[in-house]
Formats: C-alpha cells, sequence, structure tokens
C-alpha cells in the first residue's frame, strides 16, 4: 500500500507541476506579465480599448526578474488593446513607456525586457 500511495502523491505533483507550468491566455481571461530587466521596477501596466486607458493592472511593483498575472472579468470587450508600461523613474515618479497594441484575447505573456516589449 506505501509504493501505491507514493505513485499516487508522485502522479499528484507531475499533473500539479505541469499544470502550474502551463501558459495562461486572454481567452481564458487572464495572462502572465514579466519583468525580465536587469534594474528596472514596473509600477504601472494599463490598457485602452479605445474608450480611455484603463486603472493600473498591477496590485504590486514587479522588480526585476518577478511577474504577475494579469485578470480581466468582462466576458464582453474588445480584445484589440494598446497597452502602456510604466516604469519607476529616478525621481520615484512613472516614466511611461510608448504605448503597443496587443490583442489581449490572445496573448498569455507579456514580456518586458530592457530594449524590448513583447508578448506571444
Amino acid at each position: 500500500m506505501n509504493r501505491l500511495t507514493a505513485l499516487f502523491c508522485t502522479a499528484a505533483m507531475i499533473l500539479w507541476s505541469g499544470a502550474s507550468f502551463a501558459q495562461g491566455t486572454g481567452s481564458e481571461g487572464y495572462f502572465q506579465i514579466y519583468n525580465n530587466t536587469a534594474n528596472n521596477v514596473v509600477i504601472g501596466f494599463y490598457t485602452n480599448d479605445g474608450s480611455g486607458w484603463s486603472d493600473n493592472w498591477l496590485d504590486v511593483d514587479l522588480e526585476p526578474g518577478e511577474n504577475s498575472r494579469a485578470e480581466f472579468f468582462a466576458d464582453t470587450g474588445n480584445c484589440d488593446q494598446v497597452f502602456q508600461v510604466g516604469w519607476l523613474g529616478e525621481d520615484d515618479s512613472e516614466v511611461l513607456d510608448d504605448p503597443i497594441n496587443i490583442d489581449i484575447c490572445t496573448a498569455s505573456n507579456v514580456y518586458l525586457d530592457d530594449n524590448e516589449i513583447y508578448f506571444d
């Protein structure tokens, strides 16, 4: 019985770990934001569907190497959005990056690198 229990626990851990590494998808109402920069802190992430800029999607600042899950709850809306990232400035102000077009219904991950921002 101990062998069966150990086998079951191992299988459960494998399934759980696989699920935790599965990519999110905008079609399921969320995507992951990754701060892949060396020294920059992300303090804001905003979207605009044509009706104006959203509130900040982030609850906490993203230090270099951290990531956060962005969730949206409306079951209707425009998938084609523009997003803009706010970085912590040297004087503790928010410095906004150039806006970028995104389809939030298909994007699974948004990557914020030192010299590039992209999504898949």
